[in-house]
């Protein structure tokens, strides 16, 4: 008897179709495409903690505000190429537009990969890069903005009637966890501390991610981001001397433990629970 006639969570890997050169290509304007998508989310992660319009003014050197041509524009190459600064002031430009653009297109890849030319793989994708905005913002000013986290709840909700991994039931009870939880945690925390531990911002993300990914979602990327903040904290409280009462943006961490469900959680969760039961 073959192991997929009797393990429901086993799947035989589809077959590679077309050459190893036809897939690299693909793959290569997946990326491009991603890093190009990738300099619009740099757009919004200047501008939305500002209230900008993202369409208005077009872009443009933060330091003389003279207008990026399109051949400036590039993602990453026309970093590159200029050598990180402008091209009229010769001022330095951030090295976060490259990374960004890097990252999301690194990012497309890794879904497309693992999701294929899906709707899924669509939905995810802006689900990501909501959350990619979020951690860069969270990084620079410590918010969380509304704008993204509230919309981004009831978009979660509507986009489990299409991803066939999340009911419209897990979405919701997700929101109600997600929000739920977080806010009993922080309630506790400042009940125990007298400080507040999190910010509404860290609890309207994780009802977002909630609604996205389902409940079964939430003990992980809690327990996850926990793991991950405090490695981090910890680190960096080393390395730089610094108290470990210092704030430390969460979201980074919730987005980080997201992504991890998204691509490896079920398989860690199945590895966990066999491990109980087998260990």
């Amino acid at each position: 008897m073959s192991r997929s006639s009797w393990d429901p969570a086993f799947k035989k890997k589809r077959p590679v179709t077309g050459t190893l050169e036809s897939n690299t290509i693909v793959l290569f304007f997946v990326f491009a495409l991603g890093a190009i998508i990738g300099s619009f989310l740099n757009v919004c992660i200047v501008r939305l903690p500002r209230g900008e319009s993202l369409i208005r003014p077009p872009s443009h050197c933060p330091h003389c505000n003279k207008p990026i041509k399109f051949y400036d524009n590039i993602p990453i190459i026309s970093y590159m190429i200029l050598r990180g600064k402008c091209r009229y002031c010769k001022n330095r430009i951030s090295v976060r537009y490259p990374v960004v653009e890097a990252l999301t297109g690194l990012m497309t890849v890794a879904l497309f990969m693992k999701f294929g030319p899906t709707v899924q793989f669509l939905l995810l994708f802006l689900f990501s890069s909501a959350l990619l905005v979020i951690t860069f913002i969270d990084l620079a000013h410590q918010i969380i903005p509304d704008t993204i986290s509230i919309p981004g709840i009831p978009c979660g909700l509507g986009a489990s009637l299409l991803i066939p991994t999340v009911s419209w039931q897990e979405s919701l009870l997700g929101i109600l966890v997600g929000g739920g939880l977080l806010l009993f945690i922080a309630g506790g925390y400042k009940w125990i501390t007298a400080r507040d531990g999190m910010g509404g911002g860290d609890i309207k993300l994780l009802a977002m991610m909630g609604a996205w990914l389902g409940w079964k979602a939430i003990p992980f990327i809690i327990l996850a981001s926990s793991l991950i903040g405090l490695l981090v904290g910890g680190g960096s409280g080393l390395l730089l001397k610094k108290s470990l009462r210092a704030k430390i943006p969460f979201g980074p961490f919730l987005a980080i433990a997201s992504l991890i469900y998204i691509f490896f959680g079920p398989e860690i969760i199945r590895w966990y629970s066999t491990w109980q039961l087998y260990g």
